[in-house]
């Protein structure tokens, strides 16, 4: 079983390249792939599952159901997500008006609901970690589908984190029992970083996606230089919908603004905290 998705480091071909299908063999029940259409370029797609389309870049026009909208992005870093999000049955039309990629997540689940267009100005962005131990965990948080703004009968949760460069976040490291996908890019194409899976460490690039199971802690950390993306995907389990994460007890005093901790004396100060 493969944790770590790295065959697509050269990038997506044109039409929808599986990444994570939903049925593979490790549990998770999630599926994920690329979509990359032409400028021009019009599909008529039927979800078989619960279904989001997230775009990363280009300029495109969707409808569903009775809900028509146009939006566009050329910056996963700089700019807020649009997204259509269907239950099983529903179907889709994409007209691409510019060369368009959308990352495309799926989950099994037969209930229906309404669909729903998340527009980008719909979307804010939270920034996490402020203040905790020099701002070494500070990160910017896109929530797009979860509980709060979703129907109860979905069972997928989407969102965005934007990575600081040289810094972590899904930190302090944090756990859960529902699965869950990160999908990677970087402000260049060389960018890398490190993902933690329990006590393994992927070393991860343009284009990897790693699969988080069975409750592990996940902290993430990007070498300096370089912002990193990651879309996060969490599949919600029979009597267990994903809320908050539960972070591990030992690392949970970094969360304190006061907490007190060693820097060199050329940083501003001497030892702070000596164990």
């Amino acid at each position: 079983m493969a944790l770590h998705v790295t065959s697509h480091r050269s990038g997506f071909g044109p039409g929808e390249t599986s990444v994570v299908d939903l049925d593979d063999a490790d549990g998770a029940g999630i599926g994920l792939a690329v979509l990359k259409l032409a400028a021009g370029e019009r599909r008529a797609l039927d979800a078989a599952h619960e279904t989001a389309w997230l775009l990363m870049r280009g300029s495109l026009q969707v409808q569903v159901a009775a809900q028509q909208a146009a939006f566009e992005r050329r910056s996963l870093f700089d700019e807020l997500p649009g997204t259509v999000h269907v239950a099983a049955g529903e179907r889709v039309q994409l007209a691409a008006v510019t060369d368009v990629e959308l990352t495309v997540h799926r989950v099994a689940n037969p209930a229906r609901f309404e669909p729903r267009i998340y527009l980008p100005e719909q979307m804010r962005d939270e920034i996490r970690g402020r203040g905790w131990v020099d701002d070494a965990a500070q990160r910017v948080v896109r929530t797009i589908v979860d509980d709060d703004n979703g129907d109860p009968a979905m069972l997928l949760v989407l969102g965005e984190v934007i990575h600081l460069p040289g810094r972590w976040s899904s930190y302090p490291p944090h756990h859960h029992p529902q699965p869950e996908l990160y999908h990677y890019r970087f402000t260049a194409p060389q960018g890398y970083g490190h993902g933690e899976l329990g006590e393994q460490v992927a070393l991860v690039r343009q284009y990897d996606t790693i699969k988080i199971l069975g409750g592990a802690d996940h902290a993430q950390v990007a070498a300096p230089g370089y912002g990193m993306y990651y879309t996060w995907t969490i599949r919600h389990l029979p009597g267990q919908r994903y809320r908050t994460p539960t972070f591990t007890e030992e690392h949970r005093w970094t969360m304190d603004r006061n907490a007190e901790f060693w820097r060199p004396r050329w940083h501003g100060g001497g030892p702070q905290r000596t164990g």
